[in-house]
């Protein structure tokens, strides 16, 4: 089936593995889309290979000055208006800098099988905002 405008949309949900150190990761992207655009979610879900695994859940909603993709970015895309600094959760490097930043939040809650959190607070501590120049 074709979208109203006529690009084809695929759906990538694979499960992909990201090293680090001694531990495998295993993530997903997910889009949850509804009729509003403000319903519109994109989820990175996380978690280490092996027995008791605990998921790791960043949730990106639009907000004010902030982007999530639907049928007007590629998929997996966030965009901070402000500077238009842009990431993608589809790239293993964004996602390493993400998980890197969030996983201490794991320790605050040790016994969560999965902790929830808002990912913007994270893509700001990865991402520095662009200082506009002094004027002269």
């Amino acid at each position: 089936m074709l979208p109203a405008y006529g690009a084809v949309v695929r759906k990538n949900q694979r499960l992909r593995r990201l090293v680090v150190g001694d531990t495998t990761w295993h993530w997903t992207v997910r889009q949850r889309s509804r009729v509003a655009y403000d319903h519109c979610h994109l989820k990175l879900t996380l978690y280490p290979e092996g027995p008791g695994r605990r998921r790791l859940v960043l949730l990106f909603s639009p907000a004010e000055n902030r982007v999530v993709s639907n049928c007007y970015f590629d998929a997996g895309a966030l965009v901070r208006l402000p500077d238009h600094t842009y990431l993608n959760l589809h790239e293993p490097g964004t996602v390493r800098r993400l998980l890197d930043a969030a996983a201490p939040a794991l320790a605050l809650h040790p016994s969560a099988q999965t902790v929830e959190l808002d990912g913007w607070p994270y893509f700001d501590a990865i991402t520095q905002p662009v200082q506009p120049a002094p004027s002269v």
